[in-house]
């Protein structure tokens, strides 16, 4: 695991163990449907640019 991998999954535990219990319900939510498409939060969160920086408040878009 890279610094920059570990760095980002320091701020996604962040997220979670700091989240409120409204904001742990929609990060459920989409760790929910990231597992129905065969991945993990983490994964996703990893890969994806565009959630590194979102904060979890914001409506979540189902495809």
């Amino acid at each position: 695991m890279t610094p920059k991998e570990r760095e980002h999954l320091k701020k996604l535990d962040d997220l979670v163990l700091n989240a409120s219990s409204e904001e742990l319900k929609k990060i459920q939510e989409i760790d929910n449907q990231t597992q129905m498409e065969g991945l993990s939060l983490y994964d996703v969160y990893l890969d994806s640019s565009s959630l590194v920086n979102q904060s979890i408040k914001k409506p979540f878009r189902k495809s």
